[in-house]
């Protein structure tokens, strides 16, 4: 495709902040696409603001995230972050210091935390399943549940409670935003179907008998989609020994932490998903994995996560075009070996490297 003159390009304002351990690792190699990208579909550019967060910052200033940083994050087209947080750093209560999720999923009511698990070709998952039979996203609510309590918890030397807090508002909107993506998508892989799976303990808690009741409130309005429900430990094994069955999946905050990293895993690890956080004016991108400080700085992170992250917010952005770019060249790498991963699923020629292959499939379309 030929370039759109600079006059001419549509112009994204980005936050960038590359996080802590291996988040500056990644979110560089994912620069490395996204110039790529820009090169060969033209026609847009992002502005980025570089800005410091997570648990280096906090140890040098005493926050995690300045607010004038949060400012202009509310005042961007989209945020993308690499992971952040070191398991040294903590607040007096003994909660990591350097996670930013309290602050952007709060701050920004960012409420929807879109999870896609999708098996990609030339990938040694653990399960028998081929490219394509997993493909389905984890909807996970993200500004209350069991998480609302961080930072909350009470008690004494002999006992301390968190408290779980389910709203209808908030349940209400993530459930819609769960139809609204199983809308648009082309149902499950097994069998075509769209379907939204509630998954909850609503067998055992209150709050989540109320989160199953709400859900199906909504689901009366999308009758052309399928509803079901599982209870959360039933659906850990499902994932695992059926996940060609599921579309998408609304859950609470804790649920959604956890089965994601389930997910993860059944596709060859944590290092192959990207996430968005979304909320009706905010949006803010990340891998869903920590920052791995036992492997900064040795160019052995797999830089997928980020690049998948960055396709997810250029979709967000409006440029579709470029976001399918980068996932179609990512799936080529993997499948035609230019990306190979080890038995950890860390790749094999090393980070940067990786980056530039995937960069190069994309330059060659």
């Amino acid at each position: 495709m030929t370039n759109t003159p600079d006059s001419a390009q549509r112009t994204h304002n980005v936050v960038v902040i590359k996080g802590d351990g291996i988040g500056p690792e990644l979110v560089d190699a994912s620069l490395v696409v996204l110039d790529a990208v820009q090169q060969r579909t033209g026609g847009f550019k992002l502005a980025i603001d570089f800005r410091d967060g997570g648990a280096e910052l906090y140890k040098r200033a005493g926050h995690n995230l300045a607010p004038e940083t949060l400012e202009a994050i509310k005042q961007a087209d989209a945020t993308m972050k690499g992971p952040v947080g070191l398991p040294e750093v903590r607040f007096p209560d003994g909660t990591e210091a350097g996670v930013l999720g309290g602050v952007l999923r709060m701050g920004l009511d960012t409420y929807a935390n879109d999870r896609p698990i999708r098996l990609l070709p030339g990938v040694n998952a653990p399960i028998k399943a081929e490219p394509g039979e997993i493909d389905y996203i984890i909807v996970r609510e993200n500004t209350e549940g069991m998480y609302l309590a961080r930072g909350k918890g009470i008690g004494t030397d002999d006992a301390v409670a968190d408290t779980m807090l389910i709203t209808r508002k908030g349940t209400e909107r993530i459930v819609r935003h769960a139809f609204e993506i199983a809308s648009a998508r082309n149902g499950a892989p097994s069998d075509g179907v769209r379907r939204v799976t509630c998954v909850d303990k609503s067998n055992v808690l209150a709050s989540m008998a109320f989160f199953r009741r709400v859900f199906d409130e909504i689901a009366d309005q999308y009758p052309d989609i399928e509803r079901e429900y599982l209870y959360s430990d039933a659906a850990a094994q499902a994932l695992v020994m059926q996940p060609q069955h599921f579309d998408v999946l609304v859950m609470e905050n804790f649920l959604g932490d956890m089965l994601s990293d389930l997910g993860g895993g059944t596709i060859g690890g944590v290092g192959l998903c990207p996430s968005g956080n979304i909320g009706d004016t905010h949006a803010y991108f990340e891998p869903i994995h920590g920052s791995a400080p036992s492997i900064a700085g040795q160019d052995k992170a797999n830089p997928t996560s980020q690049i998948l992250t960055l396709a997810l917010m250029l979709d967000h952005l409006g440029e579709r075009a470029a976001g399918d770019a980068i996932r179609s060249a990512v799936s080529r790498s993997l499948e035609t070996g230019t990306v190979k991963l080890n038995e950890l699923g860390q790749p094999v020629d090393g980070t940067h490297k990786a980056a530039e292959a995937i960069a190069a499939a994309v330059s060659a379309g």
